[in-house]
Parts: C-alpha cells; sequence; structure tokens
C-alpha cells in the first residue's frame, strides 16, 4: 500500500512539471488550424491549396490548374492522382486521358502509361492527332528497357551530433551506488559522427504486393570517449500487400552491432505494421513487434548477458491532412521487456507522442513532444535496495529536411542529396536521483538516394 502512494505522489508531482505541455500542444494545434488561412493567401498569386480541391473534388478547371501546379513544382505523386481520379470522374475526356500519359511517361511508370495508351487507341472518337501523340508516347516507352524484376537502390548518409550530456550525468552531479550517495563525475559535452550505406532491392509481387530486401552497415565514432564507438550491421525482409482496405507490412530484422567498449549484441525482430484511411484526410495505423536481445557473453564482458531480453511492443497512431501545408500524427505505444535477470532490467513503457508536419515550399519542418513513462518491476539492490525505479521522460524535438538543390543548384540540380537539422531536448525524472538529467543534441545529417538499375 505505501509503495502505490509513493508511486502515486511521484506521478502527481511529474505530471504537475510537465503539465505545461498540454498547453504548448494546444497552440500548436491552433497554429495548425489557423495556418490555412495564412496558407490561403496564396490564392491572390494564383496558387491553388489541397483544402480548395478537398472542398471542390469535381470542379474539372480547379481540378487541372491544379495539377498543373504539382507539376511545376515537381510532384509528379500528385499531379498523377489528381489526374487519375480527373479520369475516374470523366471518362470521355481526351484531353485528361493525354495529360495524364504525359505525366506518366515522365514519372516513369511504364505500367500504368500502357493502360492509358491501349485505353485511348480503344476509342472510336480519337482524331488523328490526338491518336499520333499517342504512339509517340507509346514508342517512347518501346525504346525504354523492359521492366526490371528486381530494382536495387543505395543509401549513403552522414552526419554529426553535438551532445551536451552525453553520458546522462545527473542534474545534482550525484548517483546511488549500493544504497549509498557518490559523485557523479563523468564527462558531459561530447560530439558523434557516424555513416551509414544501405542496400536495398525490391521486387512487385502482382499489382498490390511487393518484396523488399534490405543490407545495411553503420559506423560511429565518438570523439572525447568511446562508449558510443561502434559498427553495426542489418539485414531486414519485408513485405509491402494489402487486403482489402488495410495496408499490411510484414517484417524480420536481423542485426548485429559490434561496441569497442561493450560486448557485441545481437537481436532478431519481426513484427506487422498496418495502416488504412478514412476519407482523404485521416489515417490510422497499428503494429506489433517482437525482439529476443542478447549480449555476447566473454571473459571480458562477464555480466553482458544478464540484460539478455525478450520484448513485446504495440503501437497505434492516427494522422490527419489539415490541408497541404499542415499534418499531425498522435502514437500512443506500449512495451513490456522481460530480461534474464529481473533486478534493474525488467520494465514496462507507455508512450503518448504527438507531431505537426509544415510542408513549406522552402523546407519540410516537423515538431515533435513525446512523454513516456517506465516502471520497473524489481528492485536494483545495486543502485538503491529501498526503491523500484520509475522514470518519466519528455522528448521535445525540432527537425529541417532541405534538398542541398535550393542552396546550391549547381552541387544537386535533381534536389536528391537532403540535409537534415534537428534539435532534441531530453527531461528524464525519476524516483531514484541516478536518472534525474537533462540532455540537449544538435545534429547535421547528409543523405541521398541512388537508383542501381
Amino acid at each position: 500500500m505505501r509503495k502505490q502512494i509513493r508511486k502515486k505522489n511521484f506521478f502527481e508531482k511529474k505530471r504537475n512539471k510537465f503539465a505545461g505541455i498540454i498547453p504548448a500542444l494546444f497552440i500548436i494545434a491552433l497554429i495548425a488550424l489557423f495556418s490555412e488561412n495564412a496558407y490561403t493567401a496564396e490564392d491572390a498569386k494564383g496558387n491553388i491549396t489541397y483544402m480548395q480541391i478537398l472542398q471542390n473534388p469535381n470542379d474539372l478547371d480547379l481540378n487541372l490548374k491544379y495539377a498543373q501546379q504539382q507539376g511545376k513544382m515537381g510532384n509528379h505523386k500528385q499531379t498523377i492522382s489528381t489526374l487519375e481520379r480527373l479520369n475516374m470522374l470523366y471518362p470521355d475526356n481526351i484531353e485528361i486521358k493525354l495529360y495524364l500519359l504525359s505525366v506518366l511517361v515522365q514519372a516513369d511508370s511504364p505500367e500504368k502509361a500502357i493502360g492509358i495508351i491501349d485505353d485511348i487507341k480503344l476509342r472510336k472518337d480519337v482524331n488523328a492527332e490526338d491518336l499520333e501523340s499517342v504512339i509517340e508516347f507509346e514508342q517512347e516507352l518501346k525504346g525504354r528497357s523492359e521492366p526490371k524484376l528486381w530494382n536495387f537502390y543505395a543509401d549513403l548518409s552522414a552526419g554529426v551530433i553535438h551532445t551536451d550530456n552525453v553520458n546522462s550525468v545527473s542534474k545534482s552531479r550525484q548517483q546511488m551506488s549500493s544504497d549509498s550517495k557518490i559523485g557523479f563525475n563523468t564527462a558531459k559535452h561530447d560530439r558523434t559522427l557516424s555513416g551509414a550505406l544501405g542496400l536495398t532491392a525490391t521486387r512487385s509481387i502482382g499489382e498490390a504486393s511487393s518484396f523488399m530486401i534490405n543490407l545495411s552497415h553503420s559506423k560511429s565514432e565518438q570523439y572525447f570517449e568511446t562508449s558510443d564507438d561502434f559498427e553495426s550491421y542489418g539485414l531486414t525482409l519485408a513485405l509491402d500487400t494489402s487486403a482489402g482496405n488495410q495496408n499490411l507490412s510484414p517484417y524480420l530484422m536481423l542485426s548485429k552491432t559490434d561496441y569497442v567498449d561493450d560486448a557485441d549484441s545481437i537481436s532478431l525482430m519481426y513484427g506487422i505494421g498496418g495502416y488504412f484511411s478514412v476519407g482523404e484526410r485521416n489515417s490510422f495505423s497499428y503494429g506489433y513487434s517482437y525482439s529476443d536481445s542478447k549480449g555476447n557473453h566473454n571473459s571480458s564482458d562477464t555480466t553482458a548477458d544478464q540484460t539478455n531480453s525478450i520484448d513485446h511492443g504495440f503501437t497505434v497512431g492516427h494522422d490527419f491532412i489539415f490541408n497541404e501545408l499542415v499534418s499531425t500524427s498522435i502514437g500512443l505505444g506500449y512495451s513490456d521487456s522481460d530480461a534474464k535477470v529481473d533486478a534493474g532490467n525488467d520494465y514496462e513503457t507507455y508512450d503518448f507522442n504527438f507531431r505537426i508536419n509544415f510542408g513549406f515550399p522552402w523546407a519540410y519542418i516537423s515538431i515533435g513532444d513525446s512523454l513516456s513513462f517506465h516502471d520497473y518491476k524489481k528492485v536494483d539492490t545495486s543502485v538503491d535496495s529501498g526503491k523500484i525505479r520509475s522514470d518519466v521522460t519528455n522528448t521535445f524535438d525540432i527537425i529541417l529536411t532541405k534538398t542541398l538543390g535550393d542552396l546550391f543548384p549547381t552541387l544537386d540540380p535533381n534536389r536528391s542529396i537532403f540535409i537534415n537539422l534537428s534539435y532534441e531536448k531530453v527531461i528524464s525524472e525519476a524516483n531514484i536521483l541516478n536518472y534525474d538529467y537533462i540532455t540537449d543534441s544538435y545534429s547535421l545529417g547528409i543523405s541521398k538516394s541512388l537508383k542501381l538499375n
């Protein structure tokens, strides 16, 4: 009973401490709601917003102008989806079919393009000029190589992270050890360099499914210390398919991490994720994962296998599109970790997260905030034999993504190299002072994806 009272009092204090988050999220939501009015001010310049399309889905002239606008911006996916919808609404309109065909050829979608070509050629009301254009498109497609059974891609990335509390040093610079309070004097400031290479092979299976194989390697080097020095290797197998209105993605992942200062780690994970759409603006997601993690027990790491654990995770989420500029996502999660040695290693986690995204023409900005509650199951006598650890962690982050070509067009004419800037603040509160800490991190990353065939 006293344990329950202590736990209740602890989380009441944390709830009060983080109570300011709720008004902040409310303000962000208001910004999202009213940003539509700010964005539609562009109408005076001739721009058409996605909100206008949602309000007038059958307006042929408006939708065609929107498709042309998106095409000029290089947004082929949005252009194609708009024209496909118009093609269903106005199946006798040859101009729409020709426009859609030209975009499909430009976007390298031969399967869809051939379907439109066959449709037009079967029509009796096509004039000679339009038919000649269709034949030209057909010859262009035939001149290209046949669709490949497999497609191969390479993903390259590099980054640097500066952290002002790399070792999660407590705010008091003290910690508990075997029921005694001692100093927590390890270094705080450090930076870490990282690089990664991924090779992906994909293959279509039927019309609605695809299979993926991914091999990855990453390397991390810490500047002052070596606790974050490691190399990792991964293999992922995944299937994207659909059943009714459900989009499903079962997967299997194998990974191995070689640490400089710690035992090697091997893990197996499998699970499934899914989502479905409700209308044009709502989508719901869900997922389950199972993981088995093991440490390499050896002569220099005699206790590594004590943290070997089995984990189960469950997630649900909701994404909402306010307009072409603003979207939001809300997620809930629960996970349970059962370790080989229970003390200090077995725990349950409850997560809540909120994110708002801004798709500005000049950059993509995402702002997120999350709360994680960790309930440990048994006392860790090596730290404090009088308390079962309980933590609450608040994580706030801002991510900005921009193409290098926006800044230096000659270096990235296709705008395929992405620059990522991010800031993250972690505030951890616990009933054991070891885990009371604040960390600020700043990162810069650059990435590029290449199609190899």
